[in-house]
């Protein structure tokens, strides 16, 4: 037994546990019990489209094939999240510093919703933190959003296919232009080649509709991080700010701000920058 909070990591659209190749070791350095999560319907448990696999890529299949991951939920995902912050609490007999990237941000306020008793803190890593009540899509269409270059990149109309559908096995070279972009912009082209491996096409777009759970009484309980990144081309800094100031005027309570000056991806290309801020938050 350690006197050191257990940390579970949750990835963002399109990753997979492998999100947190770099910074996992780091932090499992420093003594923590880490575990890094594959979402459902995301990493291992991600399923693709047909007309995916088939190169040269067919875009109308591409673009009108039923996503395989469309059944997956919200509660699906915050259902295995509570799970593993349970174990985290169980092997390490304390409570558990919840982390998450992105769209994460969605599965792991309705978990600390659930399970305040169980959190030791809550940290937004560039993601997607909703007031009472506003769904991800109201988030991703808000006008301090118009910057972002993710929309861009979709291949398929999300209420046909039922997924938000990226190409992230694209051969074309002007579309992976515009992915380094969006999530990796302070990566070489050799830390983009094996970021992307982890990516995966289909994210369920049922879970971006689902309305934000989060109370003051529960939810507002757990001190609450975030970190901005100031260069994110996916969340644009404007969609950040707005967000931590919403959430903090709809609970009365304050989130602790952090920033750190990279793109999307920090866990890649910051990770012990990343890894110490994560630790310090731990250590509070």
């Amino acid at each position: 037994m350690s006197d050191l909070p257990g940390l579970v990591l949750v990835h963002g659209a399109w990753h997979s546990s492998e999100t947190w190749c770099d910074v996992k070791p780091l932090l499992e350095a420093k003594g923590f019990d880490v575990t890094a999560v594959d979402l459902p319907g995301a990493g291992l448990n991600a399923r693709a489209p047909v007309a995916y696999h088939n190169r040269p890529l067919d875009a109308a299949a591409f673009g009108t094939e039923p996503s395989p991951n469309a059944g997956v939920g919200q509660q699906e995902r915050t259902d295995a999240v509570v799970a593993a912050v349970r174990a985290s609490a169980e092997r390490t007999g304390n409570k558990v510093v919840l982390v998450g990237h992105s769209l994460g941000g969605i599965t792991i306020s309705p978990v600390a919703e659930a399970v305040p008793e169980l959190l030791h803190s809550v940290v937004y890593l560039t993601a997607f933190l909703l007031a009472p009540g506003v769904p991800a899509i109201a988030m991703i269409q808000d006008p301090t959003m118009a910057e972002a270059l993710v929309p861009a990149l979709f291949m398929a109309d999300p209420q046909n296919v039922g997924a938000l559908r990226v190409d992230t096995g694209s051969d074309d070279a002007e579309y992976l232009a515009k992915v380094k972009a969006a999530f990796y912009g302070d990566l070489s082209d050799a830390q983009f080649k094996s970021a992307r491996t982890g990516l995966h096409p289909d994210e369920p777009v049922q879970v971006a509709v689902v309305p934000s759970p989060i109370s003051a009484e529960h939810f507002g309980s757990i001190p609450r991080h975030y970190i901005r990144c100031a260069n994110d081309q996916a969340i644009t800094l404007a969609g950040q700010d707005k967000m931590i100031a919403d959430t903090d005027a709809a609970l009365g309570s304050k989130t602790a701000v952090h920033t750190m000056q990279t793109s999307h991806s920090p866990f890649f290309s910051q990770p012990e920058n990343l890894a110490e801020l994560i630790n310090g938050i731990a250590d509070s």
